[in-house]
């Protein structure tokens, strides 16, 4: 049986044609970070880093399939990851964020048409900030998680007032965004739920596959790629 949820968001559902126009005539392209800008997802990396990454990749896999809210999922791994701020900035020295294939060449090529790229993450500022520095994205365009420490380095928790620590995190973001921006055409791109999610409030979602395939996205999804170059061929037809 159909709720009207599922109704209302069957209605908002854009074509794979509509997609595609939306997404050649943007304002705006926001990212997602883990397994789609990178290659990995950030928190599974500082887990296997501190020495308990099989517990949290498990935990990792029911947060971005949806089964369990993303604000307990990121509570409960970082629980079990208590990290240092020393640790993470040995993490992103050491194993420093490594950049899906294509992604430079399609963020270069957006701000080159005019087009403003964000970065939308429930990962870590500290580390996502790293990977905007990468791209030539500014850093007032990222929108991540806020890891606390105390005076002494040690792990204080997570600042639970950024809109990316919630459920429906990213949502608020883009609805954000277009408030203080005014953009009319915004496209959401990202390989989870989370992600999926942000549109509505984004004028259309691309699910990336070029990672990890989430089955319940790529069904969901009326345009799913697994390259960024399937995305930089789309613009050469503008």
């Amino acid at each position: 049986m159909l709720t009207r949820s599922t109704i209302l968001r069957k209605s908002a559902m854009t074509t794979l044609a509509q997609t595609k126009e939306i997404f050649r005539s943007a304002d705006a392209v926001c990212f997602d970070v883990d397994s789609t800008v990178i290659r990995e997802e950030g928190i599974d990396q500082l887990a296997k880093f501190c020495g308990v990454g099989d517990a949290v990749t498990e935990m990792t896999r029911k947060a971005m399939g949806g089964s369990m809210s993303f604000k307990t999922a990121l509570t409960e791994r970082l629980c079990i990851i208590r990290c240092s701020r020393e640790q993470v900035n040995k993490l992103i020295t050491d194993h420093p964020p490594q950049l899906t294939p294509g992604i430079k060449e399609l963020v270069a090529r957006l701000q080159h048409d005019g087009v403003k790229v964000f970065l939308i993450s429930g990962g870590f500022r500290c580390i996502v900030e790293h990977v905007a520095s990468q791209l030539g994205i500014p850093l007032h365009h990222v929108y991540a998680n806020r890891l606390k420490f105390y005076f002494n380095g040690e792990y204080a928790g997570f600042d639970e007032t950024q809109p990316t620590a919630e459920s429906g995190g990213k949502g608020k973001v883009i609805s954000m965004l277009k408030e203080k921006y005014g953009f009319q055409k915004v496209v959401m791109i990202g390989d989870g739920a989370t992600d999926m999610e942000a549109c509505p409030p984004a004028n259309a979602f691309i699910g990336f596959g070029g990672n990890v395939v989430r089955p319940q996205v790529k069904e969901r999804c009326s345009w799913y790629v697994t390259s960024f170059g399937e995305l930089l061929k789309e613009l050469d037809k503008i």
